[in-house]
């Protein structure tokens, strides 16, 4: 959706067809930074919401589109045109951001900005006429991310990325020591071909003075020529690792892969300010499918570090290790009164050295009321997608209301319950089938007693 336009002012909204926070920090810092991609180049089932902002001096039509549905934040879709509605600047991509701060109590806490469902796009130019160009979306209050795109007689350049955000929204940084706006600025300075879109799928992370950006699912284009977006993509180390990387056996499609044993169970937790705010017990086994290749991983609590955030209607549990980048469990409040597992998201890198990324935020999983704990002790399965699958064995989960760092009363899952229910009545069953046999051994030796005193 290049091209496309709606009425201004307004908005329209359609559904589309297509399938992507503090991350472990990545030590290959790249242009387009991330971790935990929650879509692939293609969208998948997700709604489209394009808003038409007014035009910015010295071009044209701005279109922002944001796609919501399987994802943890939300993707931008600009198609910048000058005066002549010519496209002069393209970009989509995927992007959040986690801060850490400390606050009035002398702690560090991380918040998460993820939904960008407000943003607005005031600033952009496409630079027809100059050698700079620039993409600047503004978010939450006080929120903006700034690119700027600098040319040269054959390439352009990802010059610099700018990010700035405001300690004094109470909401999103309660008990904030320092107040105030605060700007983190890296250079890039990564050339492509005029004529190429640059294009990274792959995820890496950019971190600066205790801010994490993270980017995903990255298609730019500055300097358009002659308003016509190029095919011709300049790919980024990572997609190249990952595009020309060949498994050395590749099991058949029909392959069954041996059950790995049950995994080790971790226990994993999360504190703020006023303490544990998240618990979780369970063990973890990941069936992962890529390009007909399927694998099973169990997780290692021992090997596995963790992190994650509590605010009042989201908690994010993050587990990291040296293979896997990411694995975010977040969770939301329902109704003011239930909490459910809402979305998944990974990204990890395979024995073929491949990245593998994908996400679902539309999830339904482990639902319990609030101020009680989710447990499931038969394994169960949480589909994210059909190439991701996540097993979970002797599963205890409270992500809100923990008081004094234990476990409130469970809600126990419907596996554990139709267990509990066949118990006693198995118990039932074999007391009864007890009762028969001894009330029929004690007929026959009723009649073998009389037997014996009948006269020869």
């Amino acid at each position: 959706m290049t091209r496309a336009e709606a009425p201004s002012p307004g908005f329209c909204s359609t559904v589309i067809g297509g399938r992507w926070l503090s991350f472990p920090v990545s030590p290959e810092p790249f242009p387009w930074c991330c971790c935990c991609r929650h879509r692939r180049h293609r969208l998948l089932c997700g709604n489209m919401v394009c808003f038409r902002l007014s035009p910015v001096p010295g071009s044209g039509l701005v279109l922002l589109c944001l796609v919501l549905g399987a994802v943890s934040s939300y993707a931008l879709e600009l198609n910048l045109t000058d005066s002549e509605k010519a496209t002069c600047l393209y970009a989509k991509w995927q992007m959040n951001f986690t801060i850490c701060y400390e606050t009035t109590s002398k702690n560090f806490t991380t918040v998460n900005i993820s939904d960008l469902g407000n943003a607005t796009y005031s600033g952009s130019i496409c630079g027809d006429y100059q050698n700079t160009s620039k993409i600047a979306v503004q978010f939450e209050s006080g929120f903006s991310w700034v690119v700027n795109f600098t040319k040269e007689v054959s390439t352009y350049s990802i010059d610099s990325i700018s990010f700035t955000y405001d300690t004094r929204d109470n909401t999103i940084f309660p008990d904030a020591k320092d107040k105030g706006l605060f700007t983190v600025y890296d250079t890039v300075a990564f050339g492509i071909p005029l004529n190429d879109i640059f294009r990274c799928n792959s995820i890496s992370t950019l971190e600066k003075k205790c801010v994490t950006q993270h980017y995903w699912d990255v298609h730019v284009q500055a300097f358009v020529q002659n308003g016509t977006v190029s095919t011709k993509e300049f790919l980024c180390d990572k997609d190249k690792t990952s595009t020309t990387v060949v498994p050395t056996t590749v099991p058949s499609p029909t392959t069954t892969l041996t059950p790995k044993e049950k995994p080790e169970i971790g226990s994993y937790s999360v504190n703020n300010g006023n303490g544990t705010c998240l618990l979780a017990t369970m063990g973890l086994q990941l069936n992962i499918t890529q390009d007909k290749v399927a694998s099973v991983i169990n997780i290692n609590p021992n090997t596995t570090d963790f992190t994650g955030s509590c605010h009042s209607h989201t908690a994010l549990l993050r587990l990291n290790s040296s293979n896997i980048k990411c694995l975010d469990f977040v969770f939301a409040v329902e109704n003011e009164n239930r909490f459910y597992l809402k979305e998944v998201n990974v990204s990890m890198y395979l024995v073929n050295g491949s990245v593998f990324s994908i996400a679902n935020n539309s999830l339904t999983y482990w639902d319990a009321p609030l101020g009680s704990s989710y447990m499931c002790n038969k394994e169960q399965t949480v589909s994210v997608s059909g190439a991701f699958q996540i097993n979970t064995f002797d599963l205890r989960v409270q992500p809100f209301n923990v008081v004094e760092g234990k476990y409130s009363t469970a809600e126990e899952c419907s596996g554990d319950s139709d267990l509990n229910f066949l118990i006693p009545v198995a118990v039932g069953v074999a007391l009864g089938f007890l009762i028969i046999v001894v009330f029929i051994s004690y007929m026959i030796g009723r009649r073998k007693s009389r037997t014996g005193y009948q006269s020869v």
